[in-house]
């Protein structure tokens, strides 16, 4: 595929383009780690030219930019999945973190590169602000499955969302970085329970639910 420019590359969307190149960069990711992930490295992976890439794509950092918001996009969407049909607060909360993670034992390359993303980014200069947009991106995703809870099952949270989706990060972040290293999922899924519980306890469900 590499140079064939008058065959299928010539003929594919600069969309269906930037799409392979952002999947080969995290399989590249996956494989070798970010700092091993360079442009060649990717193309290599793609079965493109290196032409093609800087067509797609301003630099490096744009690319990686579009990793980090893939990876999270997926992630939420698999929670969003989850509560789908649900119209219980509890239920929801409940199947929402347990899709979480079931996706965090099923993919945890996915979720190393998530962490090696935004330790490489503040170690680069210049790149600092990748890591900021990483995770506000993620707090983004939290408050809008938040705020989709709420109003689906007519609820409200009694402490701001902004607050509480940083809460609810920070306790998936810290958990799931923890799993990584020691793979405990029996106490993992533990702390989710508590994780849940107390999401609950901090909605007008709750105080519904006990009167």
């Amino acid at each position: 595929m590499i140079g064939r420019w008058g065959g299928h590359m010539a003929r594919m969307a600069l969309k269906d383009r930037r799409e392979e190149l952002i999947e080969a960069a995290i399989r590249v990711m996956m494989r070798d780690g970010v700092v091993k992930t360079t442009t060649r490295a990717v193309v290599s992976e793609a079965g493109m030219t290196l032409g093609v890439f800087h067509y797609c794509f301003d630099s490096r950092e744009h690319l990686l930019d579009e990793v980090i918001a893939r990876i999270t996009d997926r992630i939420g969407a698999a929670a969003r999945r989850a509560f789908a049909d649900e119209a219980d607060l509890s239920s929801m909360v409940v199947k929402s973190l347990r899709a979480y993670w079931e996706g965090v034992e099923s993919g945890p390359g996915m979720h190393l590169v998530s962490y090696e993303l935004a330790h490489y980014a503040l170690r680069q200069a210049g790149m600092e602000k990748l890591a900021r947009q990483q995770y506000r991106h993620y707090l983004e995703v939290h408050e809008e499955l938040l705020r989709e809870a709420a109003e689906k099952t007519g609820a409200q949270w009694t402490v701001p969302v902004p607050v509480l989706a940083r809460y609810l990060n920070s306790v998936l972040d810290g958990l799931t970085m923890t799993w990584l290293t020691d793979h405990d999922s029996e106490q993992s899924r533990e702390v989710l329970a508590l994780v849940g519980e107390h999401l609950v306890s901090l909605s007008t469900a709750q105080a519904s639910t006990k009167d």
